[in-house]
């Protein structure tokens, strides 16, 4: 564990325990954390989530960022125990197994604040760990579609006042009323890759089209399903059949 002098960021600073495996990404992390756009006082580095649950029971921080471990049951013991012993520290997990709506669903139950990929940008990262000091819940767009249309899956037939512990919020229930209008081709093709996580670079390089032009579709498809995400698109898209089974997404096809 390497410890951290305090910060000298001029109000009062977060404090932030960094868990990662690798020193090299820990250190880059940290330093980020430290910057501007965040101020925060990197008081511990750790290299595992064991470490990380014996630093957050000494130091008691705000927030602890820490890298999922190969062996997910320990991720979700470590989330439960630092909850357990710092009720007030946030968790945000990172995550390099690219997109797990199980892991996150888990990960949010055990008490994690939120959950976003390693591959994210630094603007990303440094946003998902403003919005969890805030008491936010930063979820990546992606994995949070996948997670939805998961819970579609298995609630077809069922109403939506009858999904039991797991309802949809009320927000993205008010976006399956009513019918939207209706979208061209092109805008299908969008709205699916949409519904598989793809970002809109991955899905300007699948459809052979523009970034730009990408833009102006998911704003045409989100203004005509009377919606406010990408995420709540998705989900009304697949309770008005314009999308394959939630099975078939998940398959990429």
């Amino acid at each position: 564990m390497r410890k951290v002098a305090n910060s000298s960021h001029p109000s009062t600073p977060s404090r932030i325990i960094v868990s990662d495996s690798h020193p090299l990404f820990r250190c880059t992390l940290s330093d980020l954390l430290r910057g501007p756009f965040v101020g925060g006082e990197v008081v511990a580095e750790v290299s595992d989530v064991q470490e990380a649950v014996e630093s957050c029971c000494r130091l008691r921080p705000d927030l602890v960022v820490m890298e999922v471990p190969m062996s997910e049951v320990d991720c979700l013991e470590a989330i439960r125990a630092i909850k357990h012993d710092s009720p007030s520290t946030s968790v945000l997990i990172l995550s390099a197994y690219g997109e797990n709506p199980i892991l996150l669903a888990e990960a949010l139950e055990a008490g994690a604040s939120g959950y976003i990929l390693k591959s994210a940008t630094p603007q990303e990262i440094t946003g998902a760990v403003c919005k969890a000091l805030e008491g936010a819940c930063p979820v990546d767009q992606g994995v949070a579609t996948q997670a939805l249309l998961r819970l579609l899956g298995r609630s077809q037939k069922e109403p939506l006042s009858s999904l039991g512990k797991n309802p949809l919020s009320t927000s993205v229930e008010r976006t399956l009323v009513a019918l939207p209008a209706s979208l061209t081709p092109r805008e299908e093709d969008v709205l699916g890759l949409l519904a598989q996580g793809y970002s809109n670079r991955q899905i300007a390089h699948s459809l052979f089209i523009s970034l730009t032009t990408v833009k102006k579709h998911v704003e045409r498809i989100i203004s005509k399903l009377g919606v406010s995400t990408r995420t709540e698109a998705a989900v009304k898209a697949s309770r008005l059949g314009l999308l394959d089974s939630p099975e078939q997404i998940e398959m990429g096809h």
